[in-house]
Order: structure tokens, then sequence, then C-alpha cells
């Protein structure tokens, strides 16, 4: 059977199953980490809120939210591709659960440090360091469990559950972010995040996986894994141009996210209240496209709306950098929301499919990397850019790039569907 018959076989499958969340909540390995994981990810989103404003209040510097940034989502460079491939090797399960706990140990050192003062932006900086490391570590492995956790004819669904979820928790995080640093502090909210991790570091040891974990290979080394990922990615030729998609969503794009703290107080007057506003927009458009991904039965047309979501995404942010009026910038912000969570589902819900199972958490850490990592580095240049440029123009020309690739992939759009998608019946 020709890799184009494996896919189409697995489109066909998605179409005519009964792949419903119902079907999904009668996995109780399935429920119990899809309840903790959304505990842990609203926790997750309360903490990047804080650790931005807290930035913001130490330094007034929107490069030094482009830093904190980078610093945070940037070891997934290095430490994701070698976490991919111990997933490959050992235990998803464990690995997963020894990141959350190192994770768990930061948030609560953090907590402690705002509390009594001591905390400066260059201990901020290191541990925000710290934690992109476990998360780095730990992501691949996360990535890669939710195929273990539920029958392949459901995967799509999952995977566009969980990204509801994660968008919920974008939403509900800062929402809750905002009441608490305004009314109790900085530290509290901290404080929330350690609390939410301890839902995944007691369920994880209780799953029980439907299949064997991969064993260790002795005869290959750890560096010949991580070539082989690379060499598997970029040498297929559906994945390759996927990844290079996340790509330009996630270097071009989605930095936008890290500056907002800046264009909440700068631009738009508007403080702690209205950096939850904006990020809980992201949040509620990312949750609606989620929402409607959960009732798509085939991968048909999904290739053809992960490439759309490049247009999306660069015209929404043309409008947030053109406008002055702070609730238009909220329905740009909803809008992007949704597009990056369109790029985001669609490209890994494609990958997830076509992907062989021995080679998938190395393949999903180097998703991994561009989605935490891409966003970084672009943080970091349209923070670099702002100090000269002002805080709009990165932005527009970050939405202008995106728009670019989108015309230079399109051609490539018909290829990609042959090979990923069924046809229509």
């Amino acid at each position: 059977m020709t890799d184009t018959e494996k896919h189409q076989e697995a489109s066909v499958k998605g179409a005519s199953s009964s792949g419903t969340l119902r079907a999904l909540f009668a996995n109780r390995n399935y429920t119990l980490y899809t309840m903790a994981n959304g505990i842990s990810l609203v926790g997750l989103w309360i903490q990047r809120l804080a650790v931005g404003w807290l930035a913001w209040q130490l330094t007034n510097s929107a490069l030094w939210l482009g830093v904190i940034a980078f610093a945070d989502l940037c070891p997934t460079l290095v430490v994701g591709p070698f976490a991919g491939a111990l997933a490959d090797r050992h235990s998803r399960l464990r690995v997963a659960w020894v990141t959350q706990v190192m994770a768990f140990a930061q948030a609560v050192t953090l907590c402690v440090m705002t509390w009594t003062g001591a905390i400066t932006i260059w201990w901020l900086l290191l541990l925000t360091f710290l934690l992109g490391v476990f998360h780095g570590a730990g992501q691949p492995a996360r990535l890669a469990l939710v195929a273990s956790l539920v029958h392949r004819e459901n995967l799509g669904t999952a995977i566009a559950f969980n990204s509801v979820v994660f968008n919920s928790a974008r939403f509900a995080g800062p929402a809750l972010a905002g009441v608490v640093i305004t009314t109790m502090g900085i530290a509290p909210a901290f404080l929330m995040n350690a609390l939410s991790f301890l839902g995944l570091v007691v369920v994880l040891p209780r799953l029980k996986l439907p299949q064997a974990t991969p064993k260790k290979r002795p005869e290959s080394s750890l560096l010949a894994d991580v070539a082989e990922g690379f060499r598997y990615c970029f040498g297929n030729a559906s994945i390759g141009p996927l990844l290079l998609m996340m790509m330009a969503a996630s270097v071009l794009a989605a930095p936008v996210a890290e500056l907002l703290p800046a264009f909440a107080d700068e631009v738009f007057g508007r403080g702690a209240a209205g950096l939850a506003w904006l990020t809980s927009a992201t949040g509620i458009g990312a949750a609606i496209g989620g929402i409607w991904l959960t009732q798509r039965r085939s991968l048909v047309g999904l290739t053809t709306i992960a490439f759309a979501s490049l247009l999306v995404l660069g015209g929404s942010l043309l409008v947030f950098a053109a406008t002055s009026n702070f609730w238009v910038a909220v329905a740009a912000m909803t809008v992007m929301g949704l597009g990056r969570l369109l790029s985001g589902v669609g490209v890994q819900t494609l990958i997830q499919t076509a992907v062989e199972e021995q080679m998938r958490a190395r393949v999903m850490s180097l998703y991994g990397v561009l989605f935490r990592s891409g966003p970084a580095l672009g943080a970091l240049a349209m923070g670099g850019l702002s100090g000269a440029l002002g805080l709009r123009w990165p932005v527009v020309m970050g939405a202008t790039l995106c728009i670019a690739v989108w015309l230079l992939m399109r051609r490539q759009r018909r290829q990609m569907v042959l090979l990923l998608e069924a046809p229509e019946t």
C-alpha cells in the first residue's frame, strides 16, 4: 500500500467513524487526563499573564517582554528534539509526570520570591527559562500521549477537543488572573498556578495505556534517533510542508500575544484589565474554532482550512495593528485566536494521522518546537524592533509576511490534499 493510500484509508475511517465526544469520555483514561490537564492549563495561563504583567511592572520595556517570552519558549528549540527521542524510547507517562513535578517546583519558587519581594527581572528571567526547559522536555510526551489514550478513529476529535480545553483555559486563565492581580496582587496568581499542577501529578501515574510503550533500542544512540526524526519529517512530502506552515504561523503571527501587556497599557491605556480582555479574546476565538472542528468527522477539507488560517492570521493582525479603538482590537484578537487554532489543530491533526507510530514523539517534538519556540523568536524580534519603530509596525510586518507565505504556498495545496485526504464520495 502506498503512502497516499494509507493516508486516504485513514481519512475514510475518520469519515465513517462515530468519533464523538461521547465516545471519548466513555474512555476513563482520556476523561481523567483531560480534566486534570484542563485545570493545569488554567493555572498555566494565569501564570503567563502574571509573568508578563510582572515583567512590564519591573521594566516598562517591550524589549524585556520579548526577552521573557523568549526565555519561556526558546528552550524547546534545544530540549524538544531530544525529549521526543526519549519519549519514543521510554514511557511517555513517566516523562510527562517527571516534567510536571519540576514545573510545580518552579511555580512554588516563583510564588515565594514574588510574595517576599525578592523577585527581580533577572530572577524572573531565570525562573521563566527553567519553566521553558521543563515544558519543552514534557511537551513531546504529552502530545504523543493523546494518540495512546484514544482509538485512532477518534484521534481528530480528541485533538480538536484538547484544543478547546487549551483555549478555554486561555480565556478563563487570563480573566481569572486579571481579577486576582487587581484585587490581591501577582503572588496569589502564581500560587493558583502551583496548585493547578497537582491534578496531573496525581492523575498521570494512574493512567493505563492500552498499548505497550516503546522500548529502548540500544543499537542506536539518542543523537541518531534525533537525526532520524529530522530526516523523516523533512523527507516526507506531506509532513514537511505542514511544519513549514506551522513555522510561518508561529514566528510571524503568534508573537503578538507576548506583546499584549505593552499594547494594553501603552497603546490602549487599559492596564491589567485590558490585558485580560485582549488575552481572553484570543481564547474565545480559538474555543469557537475548536468547537467547530470537533464536529468534523473527516480529514476532507482540513488541509484547505490549515492553509486559509495563514490568511486569517495576517488579516486580523493588520486590523489589530491599525486600530486605536480598544473594542475593535478585542474583535481582531478574537479572529486572530480563531486563525491560530485552525492552524495549530489543523496541522497537528494531519500530522498525527500521517505519522508512523514509532516516529510519533519525535515528529511531535518538532511540531512542539515550532508551536512554542516560534513565537519566542518572533516576540524577541518584534520586541527589539518596537524600540525603533514603535509597537504597531513590527506587528504589521509580521502580518504582511504571513500573508506572503500563504501566497507562496498556495500551489502546494492540491498536492497536499491528495496526500493527506480521502476524495469526496
